[in-house]
């Protein structure tokens, strides 16, 4: 990033909303690109001096006050690992900050800056950090942190310590402002919690939301059912893989208390009625078929839940919950509540019971009943419970607070009832999701508040939370899929909406990665780093080549002779055409180096190119495919489903004429399918190729099945091929026959399967 002259850099920091600067006649000796405080403070004054740590420094804290001799002790811990000498924490007066002091008190604070804001103010020789409430120190100092050398985040020495002289008056917009941590799925270590809670404190998030119990694991050892993390916490693989691991009581109060000391709040989640087969695998007494299961290998949606009908399930839970009480000070408790199938309990005769002798209405209204009683319980130990917006369905539970995740409609609907909620949808804070679904862009552009509330309404949002579920994304890859866009979700629960621009937090970020880097965070890309669009022409049977990159500083090299882009490759000046069959393949460059993944993308000529196709049955307008050319574009799908170039039968099977127009001399029949079998996509248990000269009467060629297991958790793409010698015909048909439904050992067994077809390719 090129320095700002002195005029450029007042001019260039003006334009944000939030900061007012005063100049001196020392302006020119601190480069304002320096200051990129994330989140933004709401109010910051600059001026052009600093304020030198040396050995001289002391932290000076409030007599007696041992949260703030904890947060002072911090503060020099941070500090003493790069500067090469130890600052003291000693007593002090609030009422005069002495010369090379750090001054932390909760002295004559603004009431009005609430639990966690603060004022900082920085002069030549003393700095002070004023807050109403330990937390706002405790932020007050996450500040200073990032006006001091990056450096000071790693063990690397640091030759003078300095920090621009600045007065802040900061305070959070929202209270509740979270991370969701997948733990259930893949097992993470104790550290790496911990590691987790220190970079939500450096960005101002006070919650981790951590998701304990899912169908494919039990992490949280509860001493009164041993079982479940004997048997819950660990799956087992047909190949004889096991995979699992549990924290003990002792890791979680570790846990949990380092967490206290960063101000974050943890929020356990303890899944009920519904993503509890690891429990029932260990208890399966308390399910509405009495088992056995195992633990799931598959990710999904599974039938087998608790039973609703049976007292001692709540019995089962009500014991569970009392020791989660004892470990978990969070006046919230999260117990799920959504994805819960009702299948079990339609045909349970203790839950039909249940339902006739509480004068319910139905199935939904039983799960609204279940929430009601595990509600109560809570309640009754003085906490309140969290779930996702299925609580919603069947009546919401008295004092329930809805998480809305489905997009921001739950919240509405929470807020409008009188009850809080917290908003966390898809659509923007799901950082399991790729960044060409979610990028950084998007997720700052989140905004917690729905426009439809009215403003008492409003203050029934307590804030958002990111969610990174790990399905796909075991320990190693946490980083790049969190960050930066973390970042940008700390920004926008923090800092009110009138400070935010993303330019300007753009320009903040790149001087922000300099700390990420000390901090060992492996981070991601911001956006895609490259995409490769494709424009076909059926007429002219040709292709258009766009290639776009996701950020402005980026170079884009590209191949079509399947090698790896490098500098020495085509360099990006403007869509190109292709007429024959390539494998075009893009990377990004930054500063001359390699940046991000390589984007692929295949490209068939072959004699069906841009024919006429009927199909017997319409494709589904979720997956389109491109269109009425969607399987003759000469485009092939890649691993990813929502791609955009496959086209979808939902439970129907695919029946595809070709029309090649003319009498053609037919070598070869290719169709390309897809198999996510978590995404209920199978290959179609046999492939039909038969051909015509009149388009009525047709000539059986082949039927084709395949030996992939629809178990397998990976996508694959197969192609099923058939050689013939000549055979003339103007007319191909293709059939794929659907599996039907999901099958019976599938999540969503009895579900309607799905065929996904790339491209039907003759020669």
């Amino acid at each position: 990033m090129k320095k700002l002259t002195k005029g450029f850099a007042v001019a260039a920091f003006n334009v944000i909303a939030s900061m007012t600067f005063s100049q001196d006649a020392n302006m020119g000796s601190i480069d304002m690109t320096d200051l990129s405080l994330i989140p933004l403070p709401s109010h910051t004054q600059i001026s052009g001096q600093h304020f030198a740590v040396t050995p001289e420094t002391r932290i000076s804290i409030d007599p007696g006050h041992a949260e703030a001799k904890a947060i002072g002790a911090f503060l020099a811990d941070k500090i003493n690992a790069a500067a090469g000498f130890n600052l003291v924490v000693v007593d002090g007066s609030p009422s005069k900050t002495a010369d090379q002091t750090i001054s932390l008190t909760l002295s004559k604070a603004k009431k009005e800056l609430g639990k966690e804001g603060y004022e900082l103010e920085v002069k030549p020789n003393a700095a002070t950090i004023r807050a109403p409430q330990p937390a706002g120190l405790f932020y007050g100092v996450q500040t200073l942190r990032q006006l001091l050398p990056p450096e000071i985040e790693s063990t690397k020495p640091v030759s003078e310590l300095k920090i621009p002289c600045v007065k802040i008056s900061d305070r959070p917009r929202f209270p509740w402002r979270g991370m969701l941590l997948d733990c259930g799925r893949h097992f993470m270590t104790k550290d790496f919690v911990k590691r987790y809670i220190d970079l939500l404190a450096y960005h101002k998030m006070n919650r981790l939301h951590w998701h304990l119990t899912e169908d494919q694991g039990w992490r949280i050892e509860i001493k009164k059912y041993p079982k479940l993390t004997e048997v819950g916490a660990w799956r087992k693989y047909e190949d004889g893989t096991v995979y699992g691991g549990f924290y003990t009581q002792e890791d979680i109060k570790e846990v949990v208390a380092y967490a206290q000391s960063r101000y974050v709040t943890i929020v356990p989640e303890i899944e009920m009625p519904g993503h509890s087969v690891a429990a029932l695998a260990a208890y399966p007494e308390y399910s509405c078929t009495g088992g056995p299961f195992e633990v799931e290998t598959q990710w999904g949606v599974h039938k087998e839940v608790y039973c609703a009908g049976n007292d001692g399930t709540f019995l089962f839970l009500e014991d569970i919950l009392t020791e989660v009480l004892a470990l978990f000070p969070s006046e919230y408790i999260h117990i799920g509540g959504d994805e819960c199938p009702k299948d079990r309990w339609k045909v349970c005769e203790k839950c039909q019971a249940r339902i006739k002798h509480e004068g319910l209405q139905d199935e939904h209204e039983l799960q609204s009943y279940f929430i009601r009683r595990i509600e109560k319980f809570l309640l009754s130990k003085n906490r309140r419970l969290i779930g996702w917006d299925e609580i919603l369905e069947g009546g919401l539970a008295p004092a329930a607070t809805v998480q809305s995740w489905r997009g921001v409609d739950g919240a509405i609907a929470a807020a409008k009832s009188g009850h809080n909620a917290i908003v966390s949808p898809t659509s923007h804070a799901y950082f399991d999701y790729d960044i060409g679904t979610t990028d950084l862009r998007k997720a700052y552009s989140f905004e917690p508040i729905p426009p439809e509330l009215t403003e008492k309404e409003r203050k029934h949002i307590l804030g958002g939370e990111c969610n990174m579920w790990t399905e796909r994304a075991p320990q190693e890859t946490i980083d790049s899929k969190v960050f930066p866009r973390l970042v940008a979700m700390a920004e926008c629960l923090w800092s009110f909406p009138e400070h935010k621009d993303f330019a300007n937090f753009h320009q903040r970020l790149q001087r922000h990665y300099q700390r990420l880097d000390a901090l060992g965070v492996k981070y991601g890309a911001e956006a895609r780093p490259v995409s490769i669009l494709a424009n076909f022409d059926p007429a002219a049977k040709k292709f258009t080549i766009t290639l776009e990159a996701g950020e402005d500083d980026l170079l884009l090299y590209y191949s079509l002779n399947g090698s790896e882009p490098a500098l020495i490759s085509h360099l990006y000046q403007g869509p190109f055409a292709l007429s024959d069959t390539v494998i075009v393949k893009a990377r990004a460059f930054k500063a001359g180096n390699p940046y991000g993944e390589i984007a692929e993308r295949r490209f068939v000529k072959h004699a069906a190119l841009g024919k006429k196709i009927d199909l017997s049955k319409p494709y589904s307008h979720k997956y389109t495919g491109g269109g009425d050319f969607a399987l003759t574009n000469g485009m092939r799908g890649t691993l990813n489903f929502r791609d955009g170039l496959w086209q979808a039968f939902e439970q129907d099977d695919l029946e595809a004429i070709v029309d090649l127009e003319k009498l053609t001399s037919v070598q070869r029949i290719t169709t390309g399918f897809l198999q996510n079998s978590g995404s209920w996509i199978f290959f179609p248990t046999s492939v039909e190729y038969a051909v015509s000269d009149d388009g009525k009467a047709f000539q059986m060629l082949a039927i084709l099945t395949h030996d992939v297991s629809p178990k397998q958790q990976d996508a694959i793409i197969k192609d099923f091929v058939f050689e013939l010698p000549n055979v003339p015909a103007r007319y191909v048909r293709v059939r794929a026959k659907n599996i039907g439904v999901c099958p019976a050992w599938h999540p969503g067994a009895g579900g309607k399967a799905w065929i996904f077809v790339d491209e039907i390719m003759i020669e």
